[in-house]
């Protein structure tokens, strides 16, 4: 029996998550500062009461941003490396496969790649409330939180071949990345983040290789 499928366009996202979008697309090119909600309401096509119903003023706007931000980020993470637990029971070798999985990623971002809202809210920090930041900073810390813990089941069965501070071995992981969107925009080379993401793996896989 033929059946005739209607075709239906996809969801149309609501207008508070079109401001938040046109918001981190205009704020990683340009700054907070020279975004303005002229701007953000003229990208969307609303009103500026309908800007003013979503948001009561330009630093709520910059909380939402970074909320929305760090719960992207978390759920990215947790399923790069739950997937990559999954593949692996070993904690190291997990480990391994989730680094890899993650430069494979970050090998498809373009060459002209916008950054990350972190670290442009970090660039920008006296713009922005205590809260703000704060939220801000905890993003950084779960980071930490997150790889450390991984680190330390790591180190329980495969003690490294050196003294290791494993905070600053987590901490690594965050600037590698800030640090290779950096290079990848400035040197129009998408290539370096996923390349010093094997380089870190590298590092992993002979710190806490097996004695013998």
């Amino acid at each position: 029996m033929v059946q005739f499928v209607m075709l239906q366009a996809p969801p149309r996202k609501d207008t508070r998550e079109r401001l938040l979008e046109a918001a981190e697309a205009a704020v990683l090119a340009k700054g907070f500062a020279a975004t303005s909600i002229d701007e953000l309401i003229a990208a969307v096509g609303i009103t500026k009461s309908g800007f003013f119903y979503h948001f009561k003023d330009k630093a709520d706007l910059a909380k939402a941003m970074m909320l929305r931000y760090l719960e992207q980020d978390k759920a990215l993470l947790d399923s790069l490396f739950d997937r990559a637990d999954e593949l692996n029971e070993d904690p190291l070798h997990g480990f391994l496969v989730g680094l890899k999985m993650f430069a494979e990623m970050m090998a498809n971002l373009p060459a002209n790649y916008p950054g990350c809202l972190a670290a442009s809210f970090a660039y920008q920090d006296t713009l922005f409330n205590r809260e703000v930041c704060a939220l801000n900073a905890e993003g950084m810390l779960a980071w930490r939180r997150r790889f450390r813990e991984r680190f330390e089941r790591i180190a329980e069965r495969y003690p490294p071949r050196i003294p290791a501070d494993l905070d600053t071995l987590a901490d690594t992981a965050y600037t590698l990345a800030e640090g290779g969107l950096i290079l990848n925009r400035v040197l129009k080379d998408p290539t370096i983040l996923p390349r010093q993401i094997l380089q870190f793996r590298d590092f992993v896989r002979l710190l806490f290789a097996p004695a013998g």
